[in-house]
């Protein structure tokens, strides 16, 4: 028995869902009978680019497209496979051939990135003169290793991920006519985790599909693909957000112990964050990434248990409020640091005048940090993703940035950055850009946590090893 995917995969341009800045373009210049020499197809993994590819040859042939066909004018090549440069001086040889029974001989080249520089080069050849009755369908996922030469060759088609309501759409037509019983918040957890490729979620659908006889739940759907339910993914993002030691540590041992590989509990964070990103949430995705086995757990532990600023953490005062729909225009101000704490470096500080960290006052009406936040992203994100990794505060005249990290303050300081840090700023407000030793970072006492970072140096790199709970 076919797979949903293959039997659900489309035959004809018509067919084609979700992508009608493809189709719909390349159905008209059929009608029309203006055929290109060679056409690119970019896009990512899974979204149908080699499916259309398909489509096209045969359409471009006029031949009757069936999936398990083979016809000998329409030449699939894999980039990855055949890559050198023989096999595109081969593949130029056959291709000065005329087809057998079609108008064109069609070279569908799939991961055409792959190929080498000197392959790209021989490719090129063909081309520039092609023969008439020579198309090339090209298939990429990344289109900038694709030199501009070819590119600028072919015509170019860019295909997308499809959107929720367009894939529930879909699999709502393909669950009425497998009569598959299953609740409409459990297709939203197969559209979730399909990414928008209509392949890996089809594939998805046909893996749960019989995992009941009576109707799939979202709680079912969960536990058979070993995901956690969002509430749970939330509550960690609450504890992080709060710094509440002791819930992230009790929250990440029940997803563990549930089952749920440390691996998923990341890319779960992760999925959650850039789905409604909030600037309070950003420092974890410079971390989370790295949560891949050995010690996963761990590394999970240490990006959610590390030292926020002062100026993100108050934005989270009332513990009742959902991580994922936290305030993110509220302004936070702080009292300027006692400048007797600032030359660290030259002398020591006695334990009794060691530097406090910075009270929250309430905010000013004079400055807006959000608002200068908005202005600064929208002339550089590069400054932008620094600035973020700043406390701050405002005196009245001056907006005091205290990096938190050596590699902040450099970014934030070369010329080209203070002019945009500058530029951003209204009301001939000053701006002062100050050491790292100037900016306290509230610090966590947690004895185990502190172990973990001294052991690994806030990461962990050894191999092997168990839960560190």
């Amino acid at each position: 028995m076919k797979s949903l995917y293959r039997r659900y995969r489309p035959t004809k341009l018509a067919d084609v869902v979700g992508q009608p800045q493809v189709t719909e373009p390349l159905v008209k210049s059929l009608k029309q009978h203006k055929i290109s020499h060679a056409y690119l197809f970019i896009g990512p993994r899974g979204c149908g680019k080699t499916s259309v590819a398909r489509i096209l040859a045969h359409e471009i042939n006029e031949f009757k497209y069936e999936i398990e066909d083979d016809y000998i004018d329409i030449i699939e090549i894999d980039g990855a496979s055949n890559r050198g440069i023989d096999n595109i001086r081969e593949l130029r040889e056959k291709a000065a051939i005329a087809p057998t029974s079609g108008k064109y001989k069609v070279y569908i080249i799939d991961e055409v990135h792959m190929l080498t520089k000197e392959a790209f080069n021989a490719l090129l050849k063909t081309l520039e003169e092609p023969p008439a009755h020579v198309v090339f369908i090209m298939a990429t996922t990344d289109a900038y290793k694709v030199p501009v030469t070819i590119t600028s060759r072919a015509q170019t088609y860019t295909f997308k991920l499809a959107d929720h309501k367009t894939m529930f759409d879909f699999l709502k037509s393909v669950i009425s006519k497998e009569k598959i019983k299953i609740a409409d918040d459990a297709v939203d957890v197969i559209i979730k985790r399909g990414g928008g490729s209509f392949r890996d979620t089809l594939s998805l659908l046909d893996q749960i599909s019989s995992i009941s006889e009576e109707t799939i739940t979202k709680e079912l759907i969960l536990k058979a693909l070993g995901l956690p339910e969002d509430e749970l993914i939330d509550k960690l993002l609450l504890a992080y957000l709060t710094q509440d030691i002791n819930s992230i540590r009790e929250n990440l041992k029940n997803l563990l112990n549930s089952g749920i590989k440390a691996e998923t509990i990341a890319e779960e964070l992760i999925n959650t964050i850039i789905n409604d990103p909030k600037p309070e949430l950003m420092p974890l995705l410079s971390s989370l990434p790295d949560a891949k086995a050995p010690y996963a757990e761990a590394k999970i532990l240490v990006a959610l248990i590390r030292p926020l600023p002062r100026a993100i953490s108050s934005h989270v005062a009332n513990p009742t409020i959902n991580p994922i729909n936290l305030p993110s225009n509220k302004p936070v101000v702080s009292k300027p640091i006692n400048s007797a704490t600032k030359d660290v470096s030259q002398k020591t500080v006695p334990a009794a005048q060691a530097p406090k960290p910075i009270e929250q006052t309430a905010p000013s009406a004079s400055f807006e940090w959000q608002s200068y936040l908005d202005k600064i992203q929208s002339l550089s994100d590069a400054v932008y993703s620094q600035l973020i990794k700043t406390e701050h505060n405002f005196d009245g005249t001056t907006l005091h940035i205290y990096p938190m990290k050596r590699i902040v303050k450099t970014i934030l300081t070369r010329e080209n950055n203070k002019k945009i840090l500058f530029n951003a700023i209204e009301n001939n407000v000053k701006i002062t850009i100050h050491e790292i030793s100037d900016s306290p970072i509230s610090q966590t006492n947690d004895e185990t946590i502190t172990k973990i970072s001294d052991i690994m140096g806030g990461e962990v790199i050894s191999d092997g090893g168990t839960s560190p709970f």
